[in-house]
């Protein structure tokens, strides 16, 4: 999910917690656990300073180690061990961890829904987990939180009466898109024009409920891009990837490989100029304006050395400007 979202995951998680009368009884405890879920919430993306690094860096550890099984457990000790080092051993372990653990965990388990996914099942796998359910941003699941927390915030009701409902609500909600992809995917071979008896679907959310981004696999490799509106499938774009000696080539670059550790829809394209090679690797799942704006590039000359590489979300007209190249 998106920041703004965990943000307020992590407050309505402060409010459920109001059910624990130890806490609901106790300002100093009630502000602890807010801050602590609050925290937790958003723990997990702290590896968004990877940034500093490089991009190459970033891509391939954001939302891997950080969100790992002992990760939680990490963030779990170290954020509630701050809390009662800040209130200098006056909480209760058992119930403040709790809640700490409980909003990491979410953070962890509903960024298991979108496109991007995560590698939650460190150390046992590096595998990505891209359930594909929910969109980065649900405008469901954001508002039906600002609403609960501003009607928590004019006190129109209590937090035992709000944020249990809220949290059935988003229990459901989580479960009607999980059905709704299944079905989808079903659906999608007998919608399909160009039926040539694959399988290989991908149904990727949007931020309309209604709408699904598609992408068919080949037996070749190649990609088919399309999307679903109001039941009816249409073909956007073929995808065809390169064998040029050059793709071979770009896999020994340090952005490349970053690049193909996190995506397995990553399709290349070669560029001949006078001066050498452009390779551009595009993630095929995201498709923008008939773009594909989450690229590696790798720029090389004739004997295959890299003179110039970037690696993350870009347009073609930023692209040469961050590159700061004059291949010519």
């Amino acid at each position: 999910m998106d920041t703004g979202t965990h943000l307020v995951m992590g407050i309505g998680l402060a409010g459920l917690a109001c059910i624990d009368p130890v806490i609901a009884n106790n300002t100093s405890i009630f502000t602890a656990v807010l801050i602590g879920t609050i925290v937790g919430s958003q723990a997990p993306d702290f590896d968004t300073l990877l940034r500093l690094k490089g991009n190459a860096i970033y891509i391939k550890n954001h939302r891997g180690i950080s969100h790992s099984l002992p990760a939680i457990a990490i963030w779990t000790i170290v954020i509630t061990g701050l809390l009662q080092l800040f209130y200098r051993g006056s909480l209760p372990w058992l119930h403040i961890g709790s809640w700490v653990l409980l909003a990491v965990c979410i953070h962890v388990f509903t960024d298991l829904f979108n496109a991007y996914g995560t590698q939650a099942m460190r150390p046992f796998t590096e595998k990505w987990i891209s359930w594909n359910i929910i969109h980065i941003f649900d405008p469901v699941i954001f508002a039906t939180h600002v609403a609960a927390i501003l009607i928590w915030a004019f006190g129109l009701a209590s937090p035992v009466a709000i944020f249990p409902v809220l949290y059935l609500f988003t229990i459901f909600y989580y479960t009607w898109r999980t059905i709704a992809h299944r079905s989808t995917l079903r659906k999608l071979p007998s919608l399909d024009p160009q039926q040539d008896g694959t399988k290989a679907y991908v149904a990727i959310p949007t931020i309309s409920l209604s709408h699904w981004n598609i992408v068919k696999r080949a037996a070749d490799g190649s990609f088919t891009i399309g999307d679903l509106r109001g039941g009816k499938l249409r073909w956007l774009d073929n995808v065809r990837c390169s064998d040029h000696p050059a793709v071979a080539k770009s896999r020994n670059d340090n952005a490349v490989r970053s690049f193909l550790y996190f995506t397995k829809f990553a399709c290349a394209e070669v560029k001949e100029h006078d001066w050498g090679y452009e390779v551009r690797w595009s993630d095929v799942r995201y498709r923008h304006r008939k773009q594909y704006p989450f690229v590696a590039v790798l720029l090389m000359n004739k004997e295959y050395e890299t003179v110039g590489s970037y690696v993350g979300w870009l347009s073609d007209d930023r692209l040469m400007k961050r590159l700061r190249m004059n291949t010519y």
